[in-house]
């Protein structure tokens, strides 16, 4: 992507572009980067500063971990959404750790962490517009914890699987039992006993290709739809 494209999308996307000095965009500009990345990929963990993150297609999964590996899905970022919780560098008031994945095959448009936290000190409408957006998903992260603190296990798994065919349009849950469990902050084999109860009440239909929802309308009431 050539820089005068980043000014173009930089001026639509972020409500402080106008108040920055014309030296403080063009090293925004440099600074930036269109990145693909595969599915699986790992984008940002505790280790690394992966920068401000905008995503043009695709889909990335933030999520935090145990000390014994499990996961616990925090939030979707789909194509127009942005993510700070990737820059800790940015926000060092992050006192948790956070890892981004790609879903699927993804293009993101990157700033470098660094780069944005030095512009960000000297122009505060930057800074707080990297603090309103991350506190703006904190309302999903919330919804999650939850979850995972007063929601049955049923409800959740049923709640995930109907939540998918409606993001998705079509009934198959192209995932495997450990990616669901993941994605509820469950064990894979708490997911594969409530699955075959599910298929043993016509819910749902497990194979190797995945899980194909059969009653739709049941497995909303279940999830409390």
């Amino acid at each position: 992507m050539e820089r005068m494209d980043f000014t173009a999308f930089f001026q639509e996307k972020l409500p402080f572009w106008r108040k920055l000095s014309e030296e403080d965009q063009k090293r925004l500009c440099l600074h930036s980067s269109v990145k693909m990345y595969q599915k699986g990929e790992m984008i940002h963990d505790s280790t690394d500063c992966a920068g401000v993150i905008f995503v043009r297609s695709g889909s990335l999964r933030l999520y935090i971990m145990s000390e014994e590996g499990r996961e616990v899905t925090l939030y979707r970022l789909l194509p127009g959404d942005m993510c700070m919780l990737s820059a800790s560098c940015v926000l060092q008031c992050l006192t948790f750790d956070v890892f981004v994945q790609a879903d699927i095959k993804s293009e993101c448009i990157v700033i470098a962490g660094p780069i944005f936290a030095s512009l960000s000190e000297k122009n505060p409408d930057m800074k707080i517009f990297a603090l309103e957006t991350a506190v703006s998903r904190f309302s999903d992260v919330m919804w999650v914890m939850q979850q995972v603190l007063f929601m049955s296990m049923d409800r959740r798994l049923a709640l995930f699987l109907y939540d998918e065919t409606v993001r998705t349009g079509t009934p198959v849950i192209a995932l495997t039992q450990e990616q669901i469990a993941g994605y509820i902050g469950s064990a894979r084999e708490v997911v594969s006993r409530m699955l075959k109860y599910f298929a043993s009440e016509g819910l749902v239909e497990v194979a190797r290709k995945g899980i194909t929802v059969l009653d739709k309308q049941r497995l909303c009431k279940l999830a409390g739809g």
